[in-house]
């Protein structure tokens, strides 16, 4: 539970780096985790992580909602989830955020329902996919708490999960880390779930392509991108490029870039079990807005991501830490597992995808 990725203390930088919503020349400044790289640190790379198992994982069930229950008697058929870990609920579907008050009486059914041995959920609905303040991922898997929030650019309340080797979250924390399995129709979130049942011990040979794009204001992860290349130098093939799209890749397995929309997602094959994301400021509102939804991802291929449903402002800990991501995933974690973790301040942005996809776990 304590064994963590190895990082320097938390810099404060004064002028040098800002962390504004994205379109308003506001300067605030930013505060930093940086990952302090070496060869001795990943050694740990060679120490196997357990996966998230089909027994851990409760599916929330909106009964009200045709498309939920048929998503969740897929989900359940494919990966053998138990029965006792069926989790019923009701509420008119179809609406992008869901009442503080109407969720606080789902998630009260739904605390009553898990077992203990449940440590984590998946959702079976893209909509909604907000809680008042919040991302419905970590109002179910936390409660919801105005401290994930934020009037403006400011910190938010951080998850205990973040960078932890702990496959225990509700035993260590009281967390159950959540995921959407979200998808336009029946027929893209049939087609994540295989996605992500065929990538299981499959050890693909990809690639991280980590994009530095014109965007200056969404490029704040690209001050990862050299030592992340320096850190998994032999250990997995990392492609720093300063362009704002790749196109025609065939092994795509990670994809990290900024901007408000990429081009050419397509062309391009993403392994089974591939995540990708983009640092914006509403990728996560996932019916679509002026910026690219983070399901046109999983639409492309991709198996898992990541958007914010609020504001968040430019901050790297409201965002997907490409580093810590790659070293819990690479090391067996499952995808729900792995992409929690490499988020410190979760409560503004949505996990999407198929939690128990696991291509490098250990049988």
């Amino acid at each position: 539970m304590t064994s963590r990725f190895p990082f320097q203390s938390i810099q404060s930088f004064t002028n040098k780096y800002r962390c504004l919503p994205f379109d308003l020349p506001v300067l605030f400044f930013l505060s930093l985790s940086f990952a302090s790289f070496s060869a001795n640190a990943y050694s740990n790379l060679l120490k196997p992580l357990p996966a998230l198992t089909a027994n851990e994982l409760a599916i929330i069930v909106n009964d009200s909602d045709p498309l939920s229950v048929k998503i969740t008697e897929y989900y359940q058929a494919r990966r053998h989830i138990p029965d006792e870990n069926i989790i019923h609920v009701h509420f008119t579907p179809g609406y992008n955020t869901l009442p503080v008050t109407k969720f606080n009486r789902i998630k009260a059914s739904v605390d009553r329902q898990t077992s203990q041995h449940v440590q984590a959920y998946a959702l079976t609905w893209m909509q909604p996919y907000r809680v008042g303040c919040m991302s419905i991922t970590t109002a179910f898997a936390a409660g919801y708490n105005e401290s994930f929030c934020a009037r403006g650019c400011k910190q938010t309340r951080p998850s205990p999960y973040f960078n932890s080797d702990s496959s225990q979250p509700y035993q260590d924390w009281q967390w159950r880390p959540t995921m959407a399995l979200a998808g336009e129709n029946l027929a893209d979130v049939k087609a994540l779930i295989d996605r992500g049942v065929a990538s299981d011990y499959s050890r693909p040979k990809g690639t991280a392509y980590l994009l530095q794009t014109s965007d200056k204001a969404r490029n704040t992860r690209a001050i990862f991108f050299p030592s992340i290349d320096k850190a998994f130098s032999g250990l997995w093939p990392v492609e720093i490029l300063h362009q704002d799209t790749i196109s025609n890749r065939q092994d795509v397995m990670f994809y990290f870039t900024g901007k408000t929309h990429i081009d050419n997602i397509n062309t391009n094959h993403f392994l089974a079990g591939a995540v990708a994301d983009h640092l914006t400021s509403s990728g996560g509102i996932l019916t679509g807005g002026e910026q690219m939804s983070s399901i046109e991802w999983l639409k492309a291929g991709a198996t898992g991501s990541y958007g914010a449903v609020v504001e968040p402002c430019n901050f790297v800990q409201k965002f997907p830490n490409p580093a810590i991501m790659l070293h819990y995933y690479l090391r067996g974690n499952s995808l729900i597992e792995a992409y929690w973790k490499s988020v410190a301040w979760p409560g503004q942005g949505i996990f999407i995808g198929e939690p128990l996809a696991k291509p490098f776990a250990y049988q």
